[in-house]
């Protein structure tokens, strides 16, 4: 039971923003009283802040996993973009609004996952980069993994992006590009390129499928 209100719960808070959904949507949503739900989470608050905990934990997750597994730190970037993509697929691009103005304690547990964890990983990969010889091995780390970091965050900018029709997927994957061809060495620049180009060519011939080839 717990499972499914956290499940529906953030369906909905993707789809609509965390503000305007209510405990008594969630309820009406799942067929339950807003009495049940109050049985295992003592109130919204609590609520969101489990569901932005999985979210926080599912990227932890990714990021240990695949720099286990990525051959290099340009295969790393590039099965990071894939997770990010999974999370901001669905996402409405408020709830970072939401989450500072109105869950303070959560917006902070995501920030010490960012000024943390993400710092950390992203570093490991540019010294990784470097080491390999597919970053310039003149960057600044430090400055450019603080850079990489914030322009994350430029993607929920609501007011920099209002007239445009961008998902966060297709804001991310730009920003993440200009990020990556500015700190690739020659050598990296061709693998990033590779890389690209297989996929473009998966996506299109994925595109290419009849809808029920999908599933």
């Amino acid at each position: 039971m717990k499972e499914r209100i956290l499940k529906k719960a953030d369906e909905l808070f993707n789809k609509y923003g965390i503000r305007s959904v209510t405990m008594d949507e969630i309820a009406t949503q799942l067929g339950m009283s807003k009495k049940t739900i109050y049985q295992y989470f003592s109130d919204k608050d609590e609520l969101v802040d489990v569901v932005i905990e999985n979210v926080i934990e599912f990227s932890r997750q990714c990021c240990e996993k695949d720099r286990l597994e990525a051959p290099n730190a340009i295969a790393e970037v590039f099965l990071a973009l894939d997770m990010v993509s999974k999370i901001f697929k669905n996402m409405n691009p408020g709830i970072m609004f939401d989450l500072e103005r109105y869950h303070p304690r959560t917006f902070k547990r995501f920030l010490d996952h960012k000024n943390k964890f993400l710092y950390h990983t992203i570093k490991l990969n540019l010294e990784r980069g470097v080491a390999e010889g597919y970053y310039r091995p003149e960057i600044n780390i430090e400055i450019v993994a603080r850079f990489r970091l914030e322009a994350m965050m430029i993607v929920f900018n609501q007011e920099a992006f209002r007239d445009t029709n961008f998902s966060l997927v297709q804001l991310h994957r730009e920003v993440l590009d200009q990020f990556i061809f500015a700190s690739a060495s020659m050598k990296g620049y061709k693998l990033i390129t590779k890389y690209k180009e297989e996929r473009n060519k998966k996506e299109n011939h994925y595109e290419a499928l009849p809808a029920n080839k999908h599933k």
